[in-house]
């Protein structure tokens, strides 16, 4: 199944490649090169109508850094519609909070890892 994505939001996919999160960038450091596994990861990749934080296309998963507007009841409405979404396709997502990524990106790399399997 090819996933569709709206080219419109290139614009703002490169956009947000410059501007990550100190929590993306080093998360961003432990996926790029192939280093996990072998696989390769995109960063601010369009599907659909959203923009995902991290994909692997070949592992068909979707890993997102949440900061706190993502706890909002707003948010987390939001979030539950796009994993929806995503998953529809196949994808299947994982979410991290800042704090997490920022204070314990070995055990978040160990989580990634447990689900490429």
């Amino acid at each position: 199944m090819r996933i569709p994505h709206n080219p419109s939001l290139k614009r703002y996919s490169h956009d947000l490649r410059n501007k990550m999160t100190d929590a993306e960038r080093r998360l961003w450091s432990k996926l790029r090169l192939k280093q996990l596994n072998g696989y390769q990861f995109y960063r601010q990749m369009i599907i659909g109508n959203y923009i995902v934080d991290f994909c692997s296309p070949a592992l068909k998963l979707v890993i997102e850094v949440d900061g706190s507007q993502h706890y909002s009841d707003e948010g987390l409405k939001s979030d539950k519609i796009r994993d929806n979404y995503l998953s529809g396709y196949g994808l299947k997502v994982l979410r991290f909070n800042d704090y997490e990524v920022l204070t314990n990106i070995s055990g978040v790399v160990e989580n990634i890892l447990e689900n490429m399997k």
